[in-house]
């Protein structure tokens, strides 16, 4: 026999082996993600914005997806998704777009998180009303002088968004910061005072109570099917493909991702 033949054999027989075992003999190569362009080019691309309009990020259609910070209807924002899922990256988008599109004395911004060091390059931006670490009296503070200035606002154009990276760490505050943190997420937006808040999707479970106040929210990958549909309320909508983000527009979910900001 040959070479040639011999290697012919080779070949029918790996060939029908494979088959048998379902094992394939030339697996696909791994799909490379496309780099995200950067924050600052999409912006550069499609500003001005509307007025009011804060930047979330960019739809699969290529059209930004924005919030009208005037309009109180949408309430607070939860951001939810199992753990690296990015909540925390879409937070700093929201963030690092407010200082490239608006002055300090239009929409200014807080940050309360357990852990400063992943926000050490936002410490001194200009619409940074400086950073909070949960369960620190200042944090406490800050949720009843926020109340304070919603009270007081009756017409101010100045809006203020106060991010939160950790729901349930925020749950265990004294009964006066949670009834303020309450005050806030049924009452802020109407007053300009925006809440963004994160939470671990495998969490949810827990905090079912806290969920009542979150008509809007912002999807990052959720794997247990149970947890997506607490979170979604639709049995076939599942969380676990997305690559990204998502949020609910009409009964159907519409994919968007942020943007670099190195």
């Amino acid at each position: 026999m040959d070479n040639f033949k011999k290697f012919d054999l080779m070949i029918e027989a790996l060939t029908e082996l494979a088959e048998e075992k379902q094992v394939d003999i030339n697996p696909p190569l791994p799909k490379v993600q496309p780099a995200l362009p950067s924050l600052t080019s999409i912006l550069n691309q499609i500003t001005p914005l509307p007025q009011h309009a804060l930047f979330l990020g960019i739809a699969e259609d290529d059209l930004p997806v924005l919030l009208n910070l005037s309009d109180p209807i949408p309430g607070p924002i939860l951001i939810v998704g199992d753990e690296k899922s990015d909540k925390t990256l879409l937070l700093q988008t929201i963030a690092r777009a407010v200082d490239l599109t608006y002055a300090q004395a239009e929409v200014q911004y807080a940050v309360v998180t357990q852990y400063p060091h992943e926000w050490k390059k936002f410490y001194k931006d200009q619409n940074n009303n400086f950073l909070y670490q949960t369960g620190d009296y200042n944090t406490k503070e800050l949720l009843e002088s926020l109340v304070t200035w919603a009270h007081r606002n009756k017409g101010e154009q100045q809006s203020i968004l106060l991010l939160i990276d950790d729901l349930e760490a925020m749950t265990k505050l004294d009964e006066q910061a949670t009834q303020n943190l309450r005050w806030l997420l049924l009452r802020g937006t109407s007053r300009r005072v925006w809440t963004f808040i994160t939470l671990n999707a495998k969490r949810a479970s827990h905090l079912k109570e806290w969920l009542e106040f979150f008509h809007t929210r912002l999807f990052g990958r959720v794997q247990n099917s149970d947890d997506a549909y607490l979170l979604t309320g639709d049995r076939n909508q599942t969380l676990n493909q997305l690559t990204h983000f998502a949020m609910r527009e009409n009964d159907s979910l519409l994919g968007f991702y942020a943007p670099t900001i190195t």
